[in-house]
């Protein structure tokens, strides 16, 4: 009998049989496909289908046959996408939120790090208080809470109009900051709670060792917990860059408050004055393209700040 090399005499020498991968059954296939198949159906139903659609949409152009033929939509190829690039109202859009997202994002992170930190503070007194009354304005959806703060800035309906009637925050020049200051509001609280529960997940051993030392809180916090919750930090960065670029509920609800919010004050405000025309095509081609700003958007400061973190 001839023995090989790599699995028979290592067994014959342990005196073991060789080492078996487990089968999976029919019955645990089934069942993993079973669990699966929810999601699975979701996604394709309104994720991957929609995508799809809106390429192959911008993709088409509408011609007509003959001066009073009805419309159709045929293959046009880059047409929209050529209509895109050319669009200076939609790429001012772009610069705009851009602008936005440049000031508002680390605002809104720096008091959510800031509240967390507060709420994990042994210091602080009554934290199931703070921590409902931080989170509270999440919970108001944002065309409400748009609406609300549209009549609080509006100088003829605002409770504080000893301000407003000195200060028009529905101006031209400050209308951007009006929205973020609601954006900021709502979300402010979404983010403090995951910083929040990646400092609850910090081991309490580092920070009673880093108090035997002669480490104070602000210490502790600066030097400890900062540092250890940078992943959620970075996380609650991506879902704001995100956010930033789909920005159309608030401005859209304080058109109705201000002149100075045009129909494509904001790209997803473009894209859906551009649908209600109708323009399909152009609004699908808008929408491709805003999606791979957004991607490449968020994959860059991914990097970036990983890139960080490991250094």
């Amino acid at each position: 009998m001839k023995v090989t090399r790599h699995q028979t005499a290592p067994a014959m020498a342990t005196g073991a049989p060789p080492a078996r991968k487990p089968k999976t059954s029919a019955a645990q296939r089934r069942a993993v496909l079973l669990f699966v198949a929810p999601f699975g159906l979701l996604f394709l139903a309104f994720y991957a289908v929609p995508i799809v659609f809106a390429v192959v949409q911008s993709l088409l152009t509408v011609e007509r046959k003959g001066t009073f033929g009805p419309p159709q939509q045929v293959f046009g190829g880059f047409v929209q996408y050529q209509q895109v690039f050319q669009n200076t109202e939609f790429w001012e859009s772009v610069g705009r939120v851009l602008l936005f997202g440049v000031v508002q994002v680390p605002v809104m992170l720096g008091l959510a790090l800031l509240f967390a930190l507060l709420l994990d503070s042994p210091l602080l007194k009554g934290k199931k208080f703070f921590r409902l009354a931080f989170f509270a304005p999440y919970a108001v959806p944002g065309v409400i809470a748009a609406i609300m703060w549209g009549f609080l800035y509006s100088p003829s309906l605002s409770p504080f109009g000893a301000v407003t009637s000195q200060v028009n925050f529905l101006s031209a020049d400050l209308v951007l900051w009006a929205i973020a200051n609601i954006v900021t509001w709502v979300y402010v609280g979404y983010n403090m709670l995951i910083i929040y529960s990646s400092l609850l997940a910090i081991p309490t051993e580092i920070y009673e060792a880093a108090k035997l030392d002669g480490a104070s809180n602000l210490q502790i916090a600066w030097r400890i917990k900062i540092p250890l919750v940078v992943p959620a930090i970075i996380l609650t960065g991506v879902f704001s860059i995100i956010g930033t670029l789909q920005l159309l509920a608030e401005p859209q609800t304080l058109r109705s408050f201000s002149s100075a919010i045009s129909s494509t004050f904001t790209p997803n405000l473009a894209v859906y004055t551009t649908a209600s025309v109708p323009n399909y095509s152009l609004a699908a081609a808008f929408s491709v393209v805003l999606a791979l700003a957004t991607f490449v958007l968020s994959f860059v400061f991914l990097k970036a700040t990983q890139r960080k973190v490991s250094q």
